[in-house]
Order: structure tokens, then sequence, then C-alpha cells
């Protein structure tokens, strides 16, 4: 007997090992029959938790554990050894999980794009003889070049493999995740405009707006106003950070002039909006203590506004009311680049939505191109919703538009403030990618 195997190594082959952690830090370890369960505030905690079980375990059979592990980003194996390292296992397709795992529901995620390949392209080959002094070598590449090699793993047990020194690649579900940040980090060469839509109140209009301008602000930097276009005292300013005053558009429009003269600075719209600290963006007020009939804005007003918005701003996300014949809410349209329309999973909000499309689709060649190019985000404001019902929703709105996200149910978005570092993982996920659909229309 060697001196590496303990002297009461379980005798026969190492054992079948698998791990399944929840995104709470809950799971389990199971080794053959035997179920460790873990319980630990966050899943990197209960990662470190399976490890130190799979060790221990490792060291008792005097042999590396292949072990199967399931987590919120995905299923892959690991090779665990009894002094503690960890190496990933060959990378062969795992098409199921162990029959021991017990099913556990966990609510859908969004659509994901896939990844946008980033190809380097091949340099010119020049024609001798326009250029003799040319001289291009078959397989010469520049060492300047970028290598094409995606940078290590950074998320799950593929992160904290590459965090000691194992050159793990990122898993799709990574690289899909870096793409849409890519997407929503991009720049324009001109101001964009998006409109927030959908007849019905509680849609979900105003979280939209400001997730969506939370996940252009961070991962796009500065330039983001969430404008409330809003009719009858719209909710915007009541779910964001209110700055030192209490200035709304109404305060604005007076001094439109002087703020599209050549002399004005960006940094005197601080007067009159309000700056978000944590997510990075701007959000322009309506005077939600007002009646309507007290603060009616025109389509000129939209117009004032608009240009100085697109002055000062790169991206203009225009939260809306719910009159659809309100000539403030279709110069809106007249002057969104990117149209976004809203439902949760209740039918009355998708029914509102989808004959919004089918109107606009009518109504002039613009919306129509609008209609047909929109993203629809279907959120989950009910825990209850089934499967089925979000399923119908999805088909339904099919043929109405570009791209349909699904953001899933979250008690962080329901009332009060709303900011993304609140939000659960899977949420601030499917955001990110509901607003890279997005961005792919811009």
């Amino acid at each position: 007997m060697s001196d590496e195997t303990p002297v009461h190594a379980p005798s026969g082959p190492p054992p079948a090992c698998a791990v399944f952690l929840r995104s709470n830090g809950t799971g389990e370890v199971l080794i053959n029959k035997d179920t460790s369960a873990i319980t630990c505030p966050d899943i990197a905690t209960g990662r470190r938790e399976a490890i130190a079980i799979l060790t221990e375990a490792a060291t008792r059979y005097g042999a590396p554990l292949l072990v199967t592990c399931s987590d919120p980003e995905g299923l892959f194996r690991l090779v665990v050894n009894g002094d503690g390292t960890v190496t990933e296992a060959p990378r062969d397709p795992i098409a199921t999980p162990p029959t021991a795992f017990h099913p556990v529901y966990t609510p859908p995620v969004a659509d994901v794009p896939a990844p946008i390949p980033f190809v380097n392209p091949a340099p010119p080959v020049m024609d001798s003889e326009e250029d003799d002094e040319e001289l291009v070598i078959p397989g010469r590449r520049a060492f300047t070049a970028p290598s094409g090699t995606p940078l290590p793993a950074e998320q799950g047990w593929r992160g904290a493999l590459a965090r000691r020194g194992i050159p793990v690649p990122p898993s799709e579900a990574e690289l899909a995740d870096r793409a849409a940040r890519l997407m929503v980090a991009r720049h324009w060469p001109m101001p964009k405009t998006i409109a927030v839509v959908n007849g019905k109140g509680g849609a979900g209009k105003t979280p939209t707006t400001i997730c969506l301008a939370a996940v252009f602000g961070r991962f796009g930097g500065s330039g983001i106003l969430a404008w409330d276009n809003n009719q009858t005292r719209g909710t915007l300013g009541w779910r964001t950070e209110t700055s030192p005053h209490e200035a709304t558009l109404l305060d604005l429009l007076p001094e439109v002039p002087r703020l599209l003269s050549p002399s004005a600075q960006a940094t005197e719209l601080t007067r009159f909006v309000h700056h978000q600290s944590h997510d990075l963006y701007d959000v322009l007020r309506s005077k939600s203590v007002l009646l309507a009939d007290e603060q009616r804005i025109t389509p000129e007003n939209v117009d004032a506004i608009w240009r100085v918005a697109t002055k000062f701003y790169r991206l203009i996300i225009m939260d809306s009311g719910n009159d659809e014949s309100d000539p403030m809410w279709r110069r809106m349209i007249d002057r969104a680049d990117q149209l976004v329309t809203v439902t949760t999973t209740r039918v009355d909000h998708a029914e509102a939505g989808a004959l919004l499309l089918e109107a606009l689709m009518r109504r002039n060649e613009h919306s129509a191109r609008l209609a047909q190019q929109s993203v629809t985000i279907i959120t989950q404001a009910d825990i209850k919703a089934t499967e089925e019902s979000i399923r119908r929703i999805r088909v339904g709105y099919t043929p109405l538009c570009r791209n349909i996200a699904f953001i899933p149910y979250d008690p962080n978005m329901l009332d009060g403030p709303l900011l993304y570092d609140n939000l659960r993982p899977a949420t601030q996920r499917a955001w990110l990618h509901a607003a890279a659909a997005v961005a792919e229309g811009l």
C-alpha cells in the first residue's frame, strides 16, 4: 500500500459525485447515495463549501473525484483532488444531470442573443502590379494584431478556477454576457431615442425605462436620460433618486432657448434633471402633483425638450403615459428610433401591447417601421404565472416584433425605489440581454 492511500480507504471505484447549487447559495453535494446539504448566504460561499466537502471525500477515497456540477451558469465537470486542487475535466458534452438530482424550479431567464463573433480580418493583399514595393508573406500576422483569445473565465466555477491560476475558458453563458455588454456599450454617431409603450397602466413601462437606463448607464458610460413623457402623473420620479431640487420638465421648458444657445453648457442641466448616483443616468421628471389639465404638454413642447435632450445626451429613453391619442404621446413616436413594447404576464396587458403594435403598423411608414423592428419585454410580475401562460404571450408576439426578452419574477421590482444592484443576479442578467436586444436596433 502506498503512503498516499488512506489506511481506511473504501474499496472499489471512486464514487459518483455531483453538486447542485441554486443562486441563493443553497444546494446539495451527492457522493454515491450520501447527500450533504449546502446552506450558505450566497452562491460563491456555496461553491467553496462544496469544494471542501469534495476535497475531504477525495482524501478519504485516496483518488481524485470526477464531479458533475450544476448551477445557474450551466452544467459542467470538475476533477477534485485530495490536496484541494481543482481542475476542469475533459470538455465532452453533458446531456443531463445525474438521476440523483431532484428537479428544482428556477424562473426562466431572458432569451439571450447569440454571442457576436469577433473575427480578426486578414490583412489586405496588395496588387503587385500597382505597387511592386509591397511584399505580402502568406501566413504573416502583425505582432500588434489582437489574438482573439477570450479573457479567462470570471463567473461561476470557471471563474473560481481561473482566479486560482487554472486557465479555464469562459462558458457559453459568460461569452453571451460579454457580447451583450459590448452591444450596450456601443456609442452611435448621433443621439438615439427609445420609446417605451403600452396603453394599459401597470404593464411595466416605468420599471422598464429605469432598468434599461441603468444597464446603458452602467455598461455604456454617461449621457443617458430617462424622460417621463407623461401627461397624467408620471411615476418615474417616485421610483428614482431625487436631487437637491424638485425641478420637472415644466421648469425646463422656459429655459429651452438659452439651453439651445451656443454658449450653453451641459452642467446647466443639473438644475433640471435628477442624477442617479448608483446607476449613472439622469431623470427628467413630469409634474406628478398637478392635474393633467394644469400641465398640458404640446407636441411643440416635446420637440423643444427633445432638441435640448439630444444636444446634451447620447441616448434618451422615454417613459410614456397610457393615452395613445394624446398629441404628446404621438410626437414621442415621431421622434423615436427604437420602440420597446412592454407587458406583464397578464393577458390584458399583453393584448393592449399587441393592439398598439397593430395600430402603429397602420399609422404611417415611420410608425410601421418602429413596430416591425420593435422589442417586446415580458416581465413576470406574478410569481404564480405558469410556463404555459408565458409561452402563449411569447408566441403571440413573435410575428409582431423583431425580438422578445423575458424578465423573471423579482420582488425587488414591484414597489419603491428601483436600483439595479438590488435585483437578483438572474434579473440583472435578463435586463442586460434585454438592453442588448434593444441596442441591436440602434
